[in-house]
């Protein structure tokens, strides 16, 4: 009985932070659940926002930032889902305007479900991307769009196997023709909802003394946050002198951030 009270618990609480939700400029009053959207530039991933959300969206620009904001909501499972489509990036580590606004929306909005948009074309130089986000957090969805173009190009995916070596669903897309979008809300529902839960795959550092060293400062770090989902990569962060994270630590931003609740009886990563 306790591990079915375990398993509702984990389906009906949010991942994400109300608080830091409204300091980044979002609304969830009426919303169950919020999805992150990202990805590499000219990877549809604008189609696939207009796909999951249809009219219901609107734009604004960030709290502070120029950079535009849009975000729309959806139904499923009668469940209210709010989505944020986040910049374009190639790389999340903040040395852009649009890279600190999707980073910092992942790491401090942490929004229930993050699915990363890639072109099923050119998995290979998209992949960049995708690893940085499966640091940062563990409730992530792979949309592999632009499958249509992949299949054009006699490019298969093993998608079972690369599900398998990433720890996340992934789901083929053709989002201009509406291809793999049923599919692909079923999967931000399962992950949502903790009935999927990932397992991500997390990089190494390179060299033993690096690893000592992140190590090290991950433990301390842990000590401080006991509930933070990725004291590892907040570990390299520091290392590598990323201010934004720095000031995090000084200011206490760290401590505002919840570890999701997982239950180990529930199905893992195929």
């Amino acid at each position: 009985m306790s591990n079915l009270n375990s398993a509702h618990n984990c389906a009906v609480c949010p991942a994400h932070n109300p608080g830091n939700l409204k300091k980044l400029g979002i609304n969830m009053e009426s919303s169950d659940y919020v999805i992150a959207l990202a990805g590499n530039p000219n990877t549809g991933k604008s189609t696939v926002f207009n796909a999951l959300t249809g009219l219901r969206q609107h734009t604004g620009n960030w709290p502070g930032k120029t950079v535009t904001r849009a975000e729309g909501g959806y139904e499923f499972d009668n469940k209210k889902y709010k989505i944020i489509d986040l910049p374009g990036t190639y790389s999340l580590l903040s040395t852009s305007t649009d890279e600190e606004v999707a980073r910092d929306f992942i790491l401090f909005g942490q929004p229930d479900v993050t699915v990363i948009v890639v072109d099923a074309s050119r998995l290979e130089r998209n992949l960049n991307l995708v690893l940085q986000v499966l640091e940062i957090t563990d409730r992530a969805v792979l949309c592999l769009n632009l499958i249509d173009e992949a299949r054009r190009h006699n490019i298969e995916i093993d998608v079972r196997a690369l599900s398998k070596e990433l720890g996340i669903p992934v789901v083929p897309a053709a989002a201009r023709q509406g291809e793999g979008i049923p599919e692909l809300l079923k999967m931000i529902n399962e992950v949502a909802t903790g009935k999927f839960v990932c397992k991500p795959h997390r990089i190494t550092a390179g060299s033993k003394k690096l690893n000592k060293s992140v190590e090290e400062l991950s433990i301390k770090i842990s000590e401080l946050y006991p509930e933070l989902p990725n004291s590892r990569w907040i570990a390299l962060r520091l290392l590598e002198g990323d201010q934004r994270i720095i000031d995090a630590v000084k200011n206490g931003d760290l401590g505002t951030l919840r570890k999701q609740n997982t239950v180990s009886e529930l199905p893992e990563a195929v």
